[in-house]
């Protein structure tokens, strides 16, 4: 009982600090449960598994990193550029521009979307903005074959990812409908364009922003890495370089870009993040859950969407959900992996521990709170359909 109690005040104490820090109150968080949970030899080595990471470093350098290509690209005006020349509504932009960027994943990657979405729909509120971002950035991954989360997804369950995306389609086609219907409800206007169109005022500043996804995606598929983030740090520091070299600012410009965009910000919700989810891993909270004797739709549909809310992840809930599943209720029909896949990744798109998200929040200056209540509708019509359809077909 003791270990519940601690996950609940962690949790709780996450979401009232994070209003004001969202890295404080993931590292409260971690705190507060390896009391109720761990040793302090426990806890120590759970915080030096993060510290001696370098994947950890990497992606916090990353994450770290992107906000200034974006302050680079707004202080030199491509980002005004790459807006005005876009040729499309700003309904259509707000749904592209996120997707685009979300195909070529990487983490940390919201924060190229998040420039773009604040250039074209400025005017909307805050949380508005941020919800944009993460739905749309993550619409296509449930159908994207080259998603890792998928192809891993699919092979736990048995599948090849082509077999399961036809019945992922309905999913998809569904998250596209209450994105549109939520979240782009309270955003009208156009993009704001200025004089003629320029092919070259378009490609420029979309090759700062894809060249780091892109590289990221040719090193993890044609070099052995020993880490991954290896690749998408190289991918962000070209893009960096790429951006100073188009932009030429002044020392004095990089300081303020600097203050301005708050970089170790970003950083430091890595470090706490990741401190929290090694905490949780050691706490013992896993094994518990895996534990449960449960009717099929409330593990795939309930606790799947509780363990993406809690791990920030698609593979991990996955790989607890549908492995206990199989073993006690045996084969699961791709209608029911494309159920299961939904839940987690509702809740996976809701947590702040799901580094676009928290990154997302940061940038646009709002809460979780008020991410939360704008995702209310769309997540929660998308989770009781998940839970209707779980009953037919788990």
């Amino acid at each position: 009982m003791l270990i519940w109690i601690g996950f609940a005040l962690s949790i709780g104490l996450l979401l009232i600090v994070s209003r004001k820090n969202l890295a404080l109150g993931m590292a409260i968080a971690a705190v507060v449960l390896a009391l109720f949970t761990l040793s302090p030899d426990g806890f120590g080595r759970a915080l030096l598994a993060v510290a001696s990471d370098p994947s950890v470093w990497l992606l916090a350098l990353v994450v770290g990193t992107i906000p200034m290509i974006g302050g680079l690209l707004e202080r030199s005006g491509e980002m005004d550029r790459l807006v005005s020349n876009l040729r499309i509504g700003l309904r259509p932009f707000l749904v592209l521009a996120p997707a685009l960027i979300g195909m070529l994943p990487m983490p940390g990657g919201t924060l190229f979307s998040a420039p773009l979405i604040e250039r074209g729909a400025g005017h909307a509120p805050a949380d508005d903005k941020a919800a944009v971002n993460i739905w749309f950035r993550h619409t296509l991954l449930p159908i994207y074959p080259l998603g890792a989360s998928l192809i891993t997804a699919a092979k736990i369950a048995g599948y090849q990812v082509y077999g399961v995306i036809p019945a992922m389609m309905p999913v998809f086609a569904l998250s596209l409908l209450l994105g549109y219907v939520f979240l782009l409800r309270r955003v009208d206007g156009r993009l704001a364009r200025s004089g003629p169109f320029s092919l070259i005022g378009l490609l420029v500043p979309l090759l700062v922003i894809l060249i780091a996804p892109l590289i990221d995606l040719i090193l993890k598929n044609v070099a052995v890495l020993p880490y991954p983030e290896i690749g998408t740090a190289a991918g962000v520091l070209t893009s960096l370089t790429l951006a100073v070299f188009i932009g030429r600012p002044a020392w004095k410009d990089v300081r303020e870009i600097a203050g301005a965009m708050k970089p170790w910000k970003f950083a430091a919700i890595i470090l706490a993040m990741f401190a929290f989810l090694e905490v949780f891993q050691a706490s013992g909270l896993p094994e518990r859950i895996a534990a449960m004797t449960l009717p099929p739709v409330v593990l795939c549909v309930v606790i799947g969407f509780v363990l993406g809310l809690i791990t920030g992840r698609i593979q991990a809930p996955i790989a607890i959900v549908v492995p206990i599943y199989l073993s006690t209720y045996g084969e699961l029909s791709t209608a029911a992996f494309a159920v299961t896949f939904y839940a987690v990744f509702l809740g996976f798109i809701l947590t702040p521990i799901h580094p676009c998200v928290s990154v997302s929040l940061e940038f646009f200056k709002t809460s979780i709170t008020s991410y939360w209540w704008r995702l209310a509708a769309p997540a929660g019509i998308g989770l009781t359909a998940a839970l209707l359809a779980g009953l037919f077909v788990l």
